[in-house]
């Protein structure tokens, strides 16, 4: 048991010099100091990621905005070596106009044609067409690649 301080024993507060829990503390970072700085980071953290994952929200979930549009390959018969006729359907608001991009490939998945095709307004929402791709060798397959309002 470590003898207890009297009047006549020096301590570490009459003697001027800090006591061995107060150096190592200040030695290793953990002074009162350092735990506000450590504390203000992270709250000032905690607030940047909060601030990024509400602007993502509302950029990917809320915005109600957005316009879908579906195309669905139908149907393809290979015309000849050069050409492949490509049958879809659209699903797009009513009277919008909008843009298809239509696909030729051959047996290794190559694109070997390309077509984009201009579709006007319509009062209909589902709308079906007919198109032929003209393709550079012989066709294995005619699809639709994507459509977007225009």
């Amino acid at each position: 048991m470590p003898p207890t301080p009297t009047a006549d024993t020096p301590t570490a507060a009459s003697t001027g010099r800090p006591s061995e829990g107060t150096t190592l503390e200040s030695r290793y970072g953990r002074t009162p100091r350092a735990r506000t700085r450590d504390k203000r980071a992270l709250w000032a953290l905690g607030g940047v990621f909060a601030v990024v994952l509400t602007a993502w929200i509302v950029w990917t979930g809320l915005d109600g905005a957005s316009v879908v549009i579906e195309a669905n390959d139908t149907h393809h018969s290979i015309i000849d070596d050069n050409s492949v006729s490509v049958t879809f359907e659209v699903s797009m608001p009513v009277n919008s106009a909008s843009t298809c991009a239509v696909q030729a490939l051959n047996e290794s998945f190559t694109v070997i044609g390309w077509k984009i095709i201009e579709l006007p307004p319509s009062p209909q929402y589902n709308r079906s067409f007919t198109e032929i791709v003209r393709t550079t060798e012989l066709p294995n397959t005619g699809l639709i690649y994507e459509c977007w309002l225009s």
